[in-house]
């Protein structure tokens, strides 16, 4: 892997603290942060040398040699950015997200429109099977970000099983992990398991997010080995189909409480003038320029870097 200095590592902790901060908005990725920050194919490689082999090479070259094979400063700094958002940062994107919900998700609206652009630039020709596999991505990332919340659901199975999905979609640019826990009707148990330091869900669930953290990262690895175009091309759906969840204006038909959390179930989109209420658009706008920008900003500090 690169040899950086101790400024790029201080960009990719910058970047972990922005995916981590992503992931508390239901429909925002922090794979669509890592992906236009120029990490992500470092990242799902990186996540794969996390193996057996790694590990033996710990007993048979010591503890820098397999430190050095699993990348571990970037996978450190990453993680630590991410650790650090959630116990901070997130605070305040929650908060906002309650307060200030329009210009958020104006925001985080303008910062996934520039990522459509950024992230399908690099797909190398488009042909019949590029589109094909765009088309399906944008159909699927729409279709899941319309599916009505589950009631709530505790079995330890089923918990597993959503850790691994969960964590599968928070490493895709454009899904959210944090959606997907909602959908599963999950959300709520996991929570109210960190709130009340229940460790048996806690341990269950953070199982299913190693299990399918480590089995993901090797289908990715394989796409982007073998099929390139194709992959960039599904992500590149998966990106233009979310933004029918963070549209800033709803009609709103029916809430649901998780937590301290309020999600809409039940919601239409509409045009900011037909908002009832402030539809405080030069806010918006404001704020989706500056997401928009902002993509262009870090490609330009990843270039750089």
């Amino acid at each position: 892997m690169e040899n950086r200095n101790f400024l790029q590592y201080v960009f990719i902790t910058l970047t972990g603290i922005a995916m981590g901060a992503a992931d508390v908005v239901p429909g925002v990725s922090g794979g669509t942060i890592a992906f236009i920050s120029g990490i992500y194919e470092e990242l799902i490689t990186s996540i794969n040398k996390i193996n057996i082999d790694t590990l033996k090479l710990w007993q048979k070259k010591g503890l820098k040699a397999f430190w050095v094979e699993l990348n571990g400063n970037f996978l450190l700094a990453l993680f630590s950015g991410i650790f650090i958002s959630l116990f901070s940062l997130a605070s305040l994107v929650g908060w906002l997200l309650e307060n200030q919900p329009i210009p958020l998700w104006s925001f985080f609206f303008g910062l996934v429109t520039a990522s459509i652009f950024f992230v399908g630039r690099e797909i190398g020709k488009w042909n019949l099977a590029t589109i094909t596999t765009f088309l399906l991505g944008a159909v699927t990332a729409w279709y899941i970000t319309t599916l009505p919340p589950n009631e709530n659901i505790d079995s330890l199975p089923f918990l597993f099983l959503s850790g691994a999905l969960a964590v599968c979609a928070m490493i895709l640019p454009g899904i959210s992990g944090a959606f997907i826990l909602v959908v599963l009707g999950s959300y709520k148990t996991i929570l109210d398991a960190v709130h009340e330091y229940d460790l048996k869900i806690v341990a269950t669930v953070a199982a299913g997010a190693v299990f399918g953290l480590l089995s993901f990262a090797k289908i990715l690895k394989w796409m982007f080995s073998h099929y390139k175009n194709s992959t960039l091309a599904l992500l590149t759906g998966f990106i233009l189909g979310s933004l029918n969840k963070i549209w800033p204006w709803k009609k709103i038909f029916k809430t649901k409480t998780f937590g301290e959390k309020v999600i809409v179930i039940d919601g239409q989109n509409v045009l900011p003038f037909s908002f009832e209420g402030d539809n405080q658009l030069t806010y918006a706008i404001i704020a989706s320029i500056i997401g928009f920008s902002l993509i262009f900003i870090l490609e330009k500090v990843a270039e750089k870097k």
